[in-house]
Formats: structure tokens, sequence, C-alpha cells
């Protein structure tokens, strides 16, 4: 039996855009609240208003390292260091390149890399988590 004319073979169907996409934006609210709440209150409390700045500019900033390093990969380019990609994600960037990760479907099959990802987004939960219900207890501020 022939194949009608232009269609794929099976299997190599191209999927398009995110998979489970309600479900990923519905885990990526979760994980932003503890963050967002945290930083709102550090803000109102009289400390500082820089996390509130500091998460969507970082994380802005993640998604164009993303990007950047996406398509030096498909043109067989200087990459950008994991290093790099990790260190953003660190200083608060994480959302962006969770966002990035889904949107242009890059790094997420490399398991050291995801193992380095989760635990830097877990670090930040850990660390909002102390500052909103442990007063800060492990950590070296107030």
């Amino acid at each position: 039996m022939a194949r009608a004319q232009g269609t794929a073979p099976r299997g190599a169907e191209r999927t398009t855009g995110v998979r489970n996409a309600r479900l990923k934006l519905l885990l990526l609210g979760a994980l932003c609240l503890l963050p967002g709440v945290g930083a709102v209150q550090m803000g109102w409390s009289g400390q500082t208003w820089v996390p509130l700045a500091l998460y969507p500019l970082v994380s802005l900033i993640s998604l164009l390292l993303y990007w950047q390093d996406k398509r030096q990969a498909q043109g067989d380019a200087w990459r950008t260091p994991e290093k790099v990609l990790h260190a953003s994600e660190l200083l608060g960037g994480w959302p962006g390149a969770l966002v990035a990760q889904q949107l242009l479907r890059h790094k997420t099959r490399k398991l050291s890399y995801q193992l380095v990802f989760w635990g830097i987004v877990l670090l930040h939960q850990v660390f909002w988590l102390d500052y909103l219900f442990l007063g800060s207890r492990f950590l070296p501020f107030n």
C-alpha cells in the first residue's frame, strides 16, 4: 500500500509546541510561588526589592543564553559553557531557563545537566522556605 504524497513515515511526525503545556505552566507557577511571595515579603518588610527585580531580569538573560546556545549548537559554532548557563540559573534565572528548555527543547536530555539544574531550583525553594517559614534560621540573613 503506497503512502499518500507528502505524508511522513510513521514515527517521524513532527510535534510542534510544548507537550503538556498546561501542566508545565502549572508546575512553573507552583515553583515560582515561594520565590515570588518571598521576594514581595522581603520588599514589603523594608529589606530589599532586589530579588523581585532580579528574578525576571536574570530569567530573561537565561532564556537568551539558552536561545544563543541552541543556535550555536545547530550551527556547530562555539557553545555557551554549561557553567555560564548554571550561573545564570543560580543568580535567579532558573524560571527563564525552565521556559527556554521547554520552548527550545534544549538541555532537556542531558542527565548531568538536569541534575545540576534541578539542584539549583531546589536550592532556591529551600532558601525561600527558610526565609518565609523559619525566619532564616539556616541562612545568614535577618
